[in-house]
């Protein structure tokens, strides 16, 4: 069995604005084909993430959509109950919304947040859950996800972990190769 933790960016670090920001789109076109890549090799049977606003929450809808085609799994991990509570409406129901359609969704603590030990506590069920990573980070440009990546490559030193970066180059490609796809389709037309 493959399991794939999926993880980066929060959507404020990557200065997405709603849901139809062209960049969200990118995004995802990226991770659907780094994902059926894996599925179309038999490297992947299930998806597990975290549900922080951003990279996360589009991954989990890449996968939900990819299930369609292919027999994938899709889990969500919180570090501690009531995850979302502080987010605002919206938010919330864009949670509860992706939480209904998983397969499987559980908090690594059954308290809601009191102290860093539960985000360590869940990196740890992160790491020790699944078989590699697949990250949004440019470690040229940290942020939140420059834990899950600093413990990553720890792991690394005593454990097989392969970890996959895309970085801000790959998506600056992805984004020319479909703006050139698009521009090749009005020409077809």
């Amino acid at each position: 069995m493959q399991r794939l933790w999926v993880t980066g960016y929060r959507n404020y670090e990557l200065n997405t604005f709603g849901d139809k920001d062209p960049k969200i789109k990118i995004i995802k076109l990226v991770l659907e084909k780094r994902m059926t890549t894996r599925l179309e090799d038999g490297q992947l049977d299930w998806v597990i993430t975290g549900a922080n606003l951003g990279v996360e929450q589009w991954a989990s809808e890449v996968a939900i959509k990819l299930r369609e085609r292919y027999p994938l799994r899709v889990s969500i991990i919180t570090p501690y109950e009531e995850f979302a509570g502080r987010w605002n409406e919206a938010n919330q129901g864009k949670f509860i919304n992706l939480k209904n359609q998983v397969d499987f969704y559980a908090s690594t603590s059954s308290h809601a947040y009191q102290s860093p030990v539960q985000l360590r506590n869940y990196q740890n069920f992160m790491l020790t859950h699944t078989d590699e990573a697949l990250m949004i980070y440019d470690p040229e440009n940290p942020g939140k996800p420059k834990f899950d990546y600093n413990l990553i490559k720890k792991h690394q030193e005593t454990k097989d972990y392969p970890l996959e970066l895309i970085d801000f180059y790959d998506l600056q490609d992805a984004a020319e190769e479909y703006q050139e796809s698009l521009e090749d389709k009005k020409l077809s037309e």
